[in-house]
């Protein structure tokens, strides 16, 4: 039989911590093993009963959830899923060490409830899995040279377009913040929740050099510009004319998931063949792998994140199993790799 995963609930809510453990025990695959009130609690159950995933509430007493995964981390190398309010401190959390988050449910209902532990529990599926290190994967001055290459000129007619899930959040911002503002338009699917889609473009808005939005229908794809998807559309690109634009829409889920990369990376295939690159990066489950290989056939650059560095070799290894990955990359070296791609 295979052995459960072992999961810590720390939330300062005694209702929610039980309503918790409750559903999460209807999952065979995952065993409750302890429950905490806050930090301090946490710290002597983990000794204790040794979970191999924690969800942490962001605002508890004595200590908030990003201090905790701070201090945590470097000691006790564990997957943690944030759970917390629709708030763009999450990604405070993420760059302190979280693997993923899920926002409390807003509907209380039976249903509510029932949907949120739902997409718990394949979080935490994914994040039994996942690597986590107290360090940075790569030397601090990896990318000092990237901005040297700013110079360089590019074609305005290509088009960058990059899947990603689980770890995601902190491999996309290694990326962006090392491309110049003269790369071509960069279409990006993470699988994110509403709201929280539109808060993390805000964000890497503020934080690279180039303009990053949430997609809308319409949308130019542009040179410098980012557009991502939102966390409960699809997003394809027509052609109109000499323009190449968005469509978001919302739909089924595709591979489990909407937004879905394959939707993105099979579009791109057909609208900008070889004019493309193709970036699929960490992630639980295969979305995307079928559309990167699409892309590959049409003649596109296609490239994957190594194993090494991925928090959940789950989607670049599907992609690279079938052959729709022309190389790997650890993630530190992606950002060059793309730009050699696309450079004339």
């Amino acid at each position: 039989m295979k052995k459960k995963i072992k999961v810590l609930i720390v939330d300062d809510s005694v209702l929610f911590r039980e309503i918790l453990a409750r559903y999460l025990a209807e999952d065979p695959r995952i065993e409750v093993v302890a429950k905490a009130a806050d930090p301090y609690e946490a710290r002597d159950m983990i000794i204790k009963y040794r979970p191999d995933v924690m969800t942490c509430d962001i605002e508890m007493p004595k200590m908030n959830g990003i201090e905790f995964v701070k201090r945590l981390i470097p000691q006790y190398p564990m997957p943690v899923i944030i759970i917390s309010s629709v708030s763009g401190v999450v990604f405070d959390a993420m760059r302190a060490g979280a693997v993923d988050f899920v926002p409390k449910p807003s509907d209380r209902s039976p249903d509510g409830i029932h949907n949120f532990a739902r997409e718990l529990v394949s979080k935490i599926i994914a994040a039994a899995g996942a690597k986590v290190r107290g360090g940075r994967l790569h030397p601090a001055n990896a990318f000092a040279a990237v901005g040297k290459t700013a110079e360089r000129q590019f074609d305005h007619k290509k088009v960058i377009a990059i899947g990603s899930s689980a770890g995601g959040i902190e491999a996309l911002n290694e990326i962006l913040k090392s491309l110049p503002p003269t790369i071509p338009g960069i279409l990006v699917v993470q699988h994110i929740p509403p709201v929280f889609s539109r808060m993390f473009a805000e964000r890497m808005d503020r934080e690279t050099a180039l303009n990053v939005v949430e997609a809308k229908t319409g949308e130019l794809i542009l040179p410098g510009k980012v557009l991502i998807a939102p966390g409960d559309k699809h997003m394809r690109v027509r052609k109109i004319g000499s323009r190449y634009v968005t469509e978001v829409f919302g739909d089924e889920r595709v591979n489990g998931h909407c937004p879905s990369v394959d939707v993105l990376f099979s579009s791109v295939a057909k609208v900008y063949g070889a004019n493309a690159v193709g970036v699929i990066l960490t992630g639980m489950g295969r979305d995307g792998a079928e559309g990167l290989l699409e892309m590959k056939n049409q003649g596109a650059t296609t490239i994957g994140q190594d194993e090494k560095t991925s928090v959940v070799y789950g989607m670049p290894k599907v992609a690279f199993e079938i052959g729709a990955v022309e190389k790997q990359y650890p993630i530190y070296e992606i950002a060059d790799a793309i730009m050699a791609a696309v450079k004339i």
